[in-house]
């Protein structure tokens, strides 16, 4: 009994916990309900609150914008007005200045009408005068001009062949006195000096003790030398110097320079002489380039292709009878300039012609034909102006004048090379002589380098020793002997030396 007590008051605790559970929370859902409602309303208060303050400032900057914009349109329709005003007043002006207009140009149009009649009157009083002249005179207008006409001739036929034939006695006089001032005066403005080594070079040495240095052990370091240089080393008693012979001046130069560079290094040796020498030719070359700047400037020129200006300056160490040939070209190309001057030709064609007239002599010993064929294939194969080969392929007259500065630089031509002591007929012979010789022997198969020496005496020819053999050298040193002997005509003997030499290089690693 008491278990079922237990057990009923035990449910209903239960069921008052719950209901007291349930309770508690409707108390505070209500309570949490009523807070909330309270900051949604705060909420929507503020919210009205800025939206009134929104509208406000809008509205007043909507006002300032109005304002601002009646202005502005205020201020537009008083310049419109300001316009209007100048253009009535400009359209007035137009319409008077046109009225001033159309009354000028009536009042001329009644001075034309004036003048017309005039006109028309004189004219017919002039008829009417030469009418009556005709009917005077029993002639009309043209028998009359041709009975005038005959009557003057006649009476002063002999005066006028007079006259006539003064004038033509005097123009050819001066047409001569003006040409012979020009000629005199391109002479006497390039009279310049033409001397020039032609054959030797001497250099200075400090002392005599390095005459036998140049010598060597039996002879060792000239013959290598000589070899090397294509030139031939003249060691005499002279004291304080040294001579290099050959007729190729740009061998003479070679051999200067790399002889010299060797006295100041103080060890000459075989293998240091090739090594100077092939140092010397790179040198002689900048010089080469050099040389054929200058010119080219000197002379005013532009846009010459610079294979045109290397080849040019290779003339700097070639002569023509004796005379400097870049110096000759020099020479012509102001003379004809001045020509070209006073005969109104093309200038630059006439002097550029004239400074390029020789250049294929820069390399006629080594390409067949003519310098001035080999010059033209020069300047063709390296863009040239088609005008200025004219006017240089003209100056042996082997191609016919073209244009007037092929003539100005023939005659330039004849002016250089004609002064008096300008050039020397024997030594060019000579020097044509010695290179018949070199290419006579180059003819062969298996040269590699020929050069004559000791005045076109001695011819030293070396050979490639992989295409000829000791056997075959001495067969080729007398082929070359019949060769010269049965082409050339020379006095004395030519001693023929032909060098083969073989060289085994190996190098340690």
């Amino acid at each position: 009994m008491s278990l079922k007590l237990a057990v009923f008051i035990l449910g209903v605790a239960t069921l008052a916990g719950v209901a007291f559970g349930y309770f508690l929370r409707w108390a505070l859902t209500f309570g949490k309900k009523g807070s909330l409602e309270l900051k949604i309303q705060q909420m929507t208060l503020n919210a009205q609150g800025k939206y009134k303050e929104i509208i406000n400032k809008a509205e007043e900057k909507a006002e300032q914008i109005l304002k601002k914009s009646t202005g502005e349109e205020k201020e537009k329709q008083q310049e419109f007005k300001k316009t209007e005003d100048r253009l009535i007043k400009k359209e007035d002006f137009l319409d008077k200045r046109q009225t001033e207009i159309s009354a000028e140009t009536k009042k001329i149009e009644d001075k034309i009408k004036k003048i017309e009649e005039i006109r028309e009157t004189i004219n017919k009083i002039k008829e009417k005068e030469e009418s009556e002249l005709e009917k005077i005179a029993q002639l009309s207008k043209e028998e009359a001009q041709n009975k005038l006409l005959k009557t003057i001739e006649s009476n002063y036929e002999e005066d006028l062949n007079m006259r006539l034939h003064k004038l033509e006695q005097s123009g050819e006089e001066k047409l001569e006195r003006k040409a012979r001032d020009i000629l005199i005066t391109s002479i006497h403005r390039m009279g310049n000096s033409v001397a020039s080594n032609v054959l030797s070079t001497t250099i200075n040495i400090p002392s005599d003790d390095i005459k036998g240095k140049i010598i060597g052990k039996e002879g060792k370091n000239i013959r290598a030398f000589e070899r090397a240089s294509g030139t031939e080393i003249i060691v005499d008693d002279t004291p304080g110097s040294i001579t290099i012979s050959s007729y190729d001046p740009i061998r003479r130069q070679i051999a200067k320079v790399a002889l010299e560079n060797l006295i100041v290094d103080g060890r000459i040796q075989p293998a240091r002489i090739e090594d100077f020498v092939e140092k010397a030719k790179e040198e002689i070359n900048k010089v080469i380039k050099k040389q054929g700047e200058q010119a080219v400037y000197e002379c005013g020129i532009l846009n010459l292709d610079p294979r045109i200006i290397s080849i040019l300056g290779r003339l700097h160490f070639r002569t023509s009878y004796g005379q400097n040939v870049l110096q000759h070209s020099i020479e012509m190309s102001h003379v004809a300039r001045m020509l070209a001057e006073e005969l109104g030709a093309d200038i630059n064609i006439a002097k550029t012609g004239a400074l390029l007239h020789d250049i294929g002599k820069a390399v006629d010993h080594e390409i067949q034909g003519t310098h001035v064929e080999i010059g033209r294939r020069i300047l063709q194969k390296f863009g040239a102006d088609e005008k200025i080969i004219q006017a240089m392929q003209s100056h042996h007259e082997e191609y016919p004048y073209e244009t007037i500065e092929s003539v100005i630089v023939q005659i330039a031509d004849s002016i250089s090379g004609g002064r008096p002591g300008a050039r020397r007929d024997n030594v060019e012979n000579y020097l044509k002589r010695l290179k018949e010789l070199e290419d006579i022997t180059n003819s062969f198969e298996g040269i590699d380098k020929t050069y004559a020496v000791q005045a076109g005496k001695e011819i030293r020819i070396l050979v490639k020793p992989e295409n000829i053999s000791d056997l075959e050298a001495k067969k080729l040193a007398r082929e070359i002997a019949l060769k010269i002997e049965k082409e050339l005509k020379y006095p004395g003997e030519i001693k023929v030396n032909v060098i083969r030499e073989s060289r085994v290089i190996e190098y340690a690693r």
